[in-house]
């Protein structure tokens, strides 16, 4: 099985065998910073059909605290146990119609091209963004305005979804690793760069 044959061709291949993917489905991956003996970096052509990458870091005292607390209310009941539905696949399947539907204005999708075109001349990076990129930040920013109960996209949105859209996507150039900057850092400072149209 590959995540290539998931992610393009909605199914997977397993001794031989191939499964259709109902819709809607979600392909995760995880990444922990320090095992990696073992394990390899995915490509970029794989990395790039993520839609975000999400950093999750280590909790505050006080949401340790809920952590445990939680778990000791639980008294040994299995998380998954407390899990119950919110949507149906209809339904999801549904939002994601009217998420394609959200309007967004031809000055917004200049910015949004803007900043993907500023990935790939922006010293600091060996490898800039691709158009799938350009496509994720416009459906991400698209969806991120629907949650929020409009049906238009702002500027906002669209640098609300830049940076987990476009932290994998780019690669940094081998003076600025060493220095230590991070695709964040970037990120940032090309979205603060871009005038925002109004």
């Amino acid at each position: 099985m590959t995540l290539f044959e998931v992610m393009e061709e909605r199914q997977v291949t397993v001794d031989g065998h191939t499964h259709k993917m109902k819709l809607p489905y979600v392909v995760l991956a995880t990444q922990n910073p320090i095992e990696q003996e073992g394990t390899y970096r995915l490509p970029e052509a794989q990395l790039d059909r993520f839609l975000f990458k999400i950093a999750v870091g280590y909790p505050s005292q006080e949401e340790e605290i809920e952590i445990l607390q939680r778990h000791h209310d639980r008294k040994g009941v299995q998380p998954v146990a407390e899990v119950s539905s919110v949507l149906t696949a209809d339904q999801i399947q549904a939002f994601r119609q009217f998420a394609q539907q959200v309007h967004i204005e031809q000055n917004l999708l200049v910015y949004i091209a803007q900043i993907i075109q500023e990935t790939r001349n922006n010293p600091s990076l060996f490898l800039g963004a691709s158009p799938r990129a350009s496509i994720a930040i416009l459906m991400a920013a698209k969806s991120f305005a629907m949650i929020n109960g409009r049906d238009f996209v702002s500027p906002e949105d669209i640098k609300f979804v830049a940076l987990p859209v476009l932290r994998h996507r780019i690669l940094l150039s081998p003076e600025k690793e060493m220095e230590g900057v991070t695709t964040d850092e970037v990120v940032k400072q090309i979205v603060d760069k871009i005038e925002v149209p109004r």
